[in-house]
């Protein structure tokens, strides 16, 4: 398992596109956190806005980049072939996907890390000039808060069970173009039907059951009685999403010729 695991982390450190999509991960995160901070305004008590959610606005679409990174990884060897041969050298092909999972589990965790702390920093450093001050109701929009530690390491890792969905939704449909169709839809059409459903018993439950949604409640700080799942659970969603498709790939694998 250690060789198969070294194989895959250099298969990964030597593809041309793996640093520049974990810069763009990062970038995105900080960056779009950085506009929705400045953009961001409380003037009154109870403005109702979640600084949390502000700050770590990026992460909607730094999942994408991390999406598209773990498709590849499985994705890019079933498109020039080379899956024959990572196969015939390693025989056991859960192991193979295992490694892989792990592999691509830590890039999104380093880009997780580097992306979401450095904006929880810039939120820490620019809302209190925006009027999220403890004379409207925010005592503080730190690390020393409980609710956004809770929402900055959740937020990391909804980012790495991003990967290992990804990652065993491509296991299951062995084409990049295919798993990222996939993979993207089952994130945000289930948001744009939310949109569409006004009768709050399906409302709740399709965001009880929706990768995205439940899984980004993590980051709420503000008015939870009113989340339709609680934050650690709505995370444990998008894991058992992520969860049931390695399985999935992982026994089609078994099943199936490369």
């Amino acid at each position: 398992m250690i060789d198969t695991l070294h194989a895959e982390w250099t298969k990964l450190r030597t593809s041309a596109g793996t640093f520049w999509l974990l810069l763009a991960a990062i970038a995105l995160t900080i960056g779009l956190g950085v506009a929705a901070d400045a953009g961001a305004r409380c003037v009154t008590v109870g403005c109702n806005q979640d600084p949390a959610k502000i700050s770590l606005t990026g992460v909607y679409l730094a999942q994408v980049v991390v999406a598209v990174s773990a498709v590849t990884i499985l994705g890019g060897e079933y498109g020039t072939g080379m899956i024959g041969i990572t196969f015939t050298a390693v025989p056991n092909r859960v192991a193979v996907l295992t490694a892989k999972a792990i592999v691509a589990g830590g890039w999104a965790l380093v880009a997780g890390l580097v992306g979401v702390f450095g904006s929880t920093l810039v939120g820490w450093i620019m809302l209190p000039g925006r009027g999220f001050t403890p004379a409207n109701g925010y005592p503080s929009i730190g690390l020393s808060d409980a609710g956004m530690l809770r929402a900055t390491f959740g937020s990391v890792l909804y980012l790495v069970l991003i990967a290992l969905l990804s990652l065993g939704i491509t296991a299951v449909v062995r084409d990049s173009a295919v798993a990222i169709g996939c993979v993207l839809g089952l994130l945000f059409v289930f948001p744009i039907v939310l949109v569409m459903v006004s009768d709050p018993h399906w409302h709740r439950h399709l965001e009880q059951i929706s990768p995205m949604t439940a899984g980004l409640a993590i980051q709420a700080t503000v008015d939870l009685p009113s989340l339709s799942l609680s934050p650690w659970f709505g995370l444990g969603v998008l894991g058992l999403w992520g969860a049931g498709a390695l399985t999935l790939g992982a026994l089609l694998l078994e099943l199936r010729d490369a």
